[in-house]
């Protein structure tokens, strides 16, 4: 990975981080959201810095263009996506579009302006000019152009505040930007280049509502959410507080950590190429199955794109590989509804940040479960009740051999060997009370092998 690149980005993080209070996961997700052109919806109360913090991070984004609007009733496609240029419709007329990207028209306009300026003869040029937009316009007229200069598709990084406060007549032209970054008119489709869209709200739609219920497919194009809360710290509150007051009547400094839009780029292919082997998409498909018994719906299409931000997280931290710790970063990615975080939250630090030692819990669980049972069936004969616990222990027996073979350091493989030998203190308890000879779990795997 690029180093350089790595540092510029944390570099970036830092300097937002040391102007707010509280919102490292904000910042974070702010990061991995512009490295996977990723979209990020924030949930919170008013007055909790959310726009000020991705405000703060887009300025240190040089080179890219910027659009921000506060959301209502009345902003209309025009406001978002830009007008219909009437000039190419008329007959003769030259798109604007074409005026202020060409070159050869661009110098004589400043030509003509410097002619004005110093009260020379500006005859021939106007002649030289009138000509050239002719021929301009025989070339370029007839189709229907936007003037989009200014608007989201001439913008890299969006923030689109109160978003779910857009008219109805609007939502499949944000729909379709946010998905397919493109945008549709008169016929023609224009590619937008957004990297990533923001937006804040201290709400989220009510889904079961009929009038609210067309907002839904708009709240799952975020796929990165983040819920903030007032500040809960003292001292970090104070410190704010006097950094704003020391600030008062000056001048907004500039961001002085700064990340180029071609460094952008250039971070996304890094990001791309970092691996994810096959340990932690087992891992993340056992995570699937925990929560989807836990009742939380996580769709097929979430599942299957969960990669590029677990890249993005552990390229963040320095490494070219995700390490099951990086999946912790899915409690933003994974939930719907803001009720779902805790649990969400929970299974992803018990699973993901040693999941040897939740696979060894869910084994020694297992084991104790046949034990209990065991001892429940006094009326059983003796063989057959120890027959099943041995077949029980030797299923998990087969699966701790595969751990321990996997073992990458002697750390998991006493975890595996603590394992192991508390079961084998069951299994032997079991068999002093029928009275039948202990024989250890490896030499009954073995004896049944052979």
């Amino acid at each position: 990975m690029n180093q350089t690149l790595n540092a510029k980005m944390r570099a970036r993080m830092e300097e937002v981080r040391a102007q707010v209070a509280e919102r490292d996961d904000l910042i974070e997700v702010i990061a991995i959201a512009l490295l996977t052109r990723k979209n990020v919806f924030i949930l919170g109360d008013t007055g909790q810095a959310k726009s000020y913090a991705v405000n703060l991070f887009r300025e240190g984004i040089t080179g890219a263009r910027q659009f921000e609007r506060l959301m209502s009733k009345q902003t209309d496609e025009e406001a978002l996506f830009g007008r219909l240029d009437l000039s190419s419709l008329i007959p003769g007329g030259v798109p604007d579009e074409v005026l202020s990207r060409d070159s050869r028209y661009q110098a004589m306009q400043r030509k003509l302006d410097a002619c004005l300026a110093d009260r020379r003869d500006t005859r021939a040029l106007v002649e030289e000019m009138k000509q050239y937009r002719e021929a301009l316009s025989a070339l370029h007229s007839g189709a229907p152009r936007t003037i989009i200069r200014g608007k989201i598709p001439d913008s890299h990084i969006c923030f689109l505040d109160e978003i779910f406060k857009a008219s109805d007549g609007i939502l499949n032209a944000l729909l379709t930007a946010l998905n397919e970054r493109r945008y549709t008119n008169e016929g023609t489709t224009i590619d937008i280049p957004t990297i990533s869209f923001f937006s804040a709200s201290n709400e989220i739609p009510n889904f079961s509502n009929p009038e609210e219920k067309i907002l839904k497919p708009l709240y799952d194009r975020f796929e990165l959410k983040v819920v903030t809360e007032y500040v809960e710290d003292r001292a970090a509150r104070l410190s704010v507080l006097k950094g704003k007051q020391a600030r008062q009547g000056q001048l907004k400094p500039l961001p002085a950590a700064l990340v180029t839009l071609d460094e952008l780029e250039e971070m996304q292919r890094d990001v791309a190429g970092v691996a994810v082997p096959d340990s932690v998409n087992e891992l993340m498909d056992d995570v699937l199955c925990e929560l989807r018994g836990k009742g939380v719906h996580i769709s097929d299409r979430k599942y299957f794109s969960y990669a590029p931000i677990a890249q993005a997280k552990a390229w963040l931290e320095g490494r070219d590989t995700v390490e099951s710790s990086d999946l912790t970063i899915l409690r933003h990615y994974l939930w719907t509804a803001p009720e779902e975080r805790t649990v969400i939250q929970g299974t992803l630090e018990r699973m993901c940040n040693d999941p040897l030692k939740d696979r060894l819990d869910g084994i020694l669980a297992s084991a104790l479960e046949s034990y209990e049972d065991f001892n429940q069936s006094v009326d059983a004969p003796a063989a057959r009740r120890i027959g099943k616990l041995r077949d029980e222990y030797l299923r998990l027996y087969e699966q701790i051999a595969q751990m321990n073979a996997a073992a990458q350091n002697d750390g998991e493989r006493q975890k595996i060997q603590d394992c192991l030998n508390e079961m084998e203190k069951q299994s032997q308890a079991a068999c002093d009370a029928i009275h039948f000879s202990y024989v250890p779990l490896s030499e009954l795997h073995d004896l049944k092998a052979g």
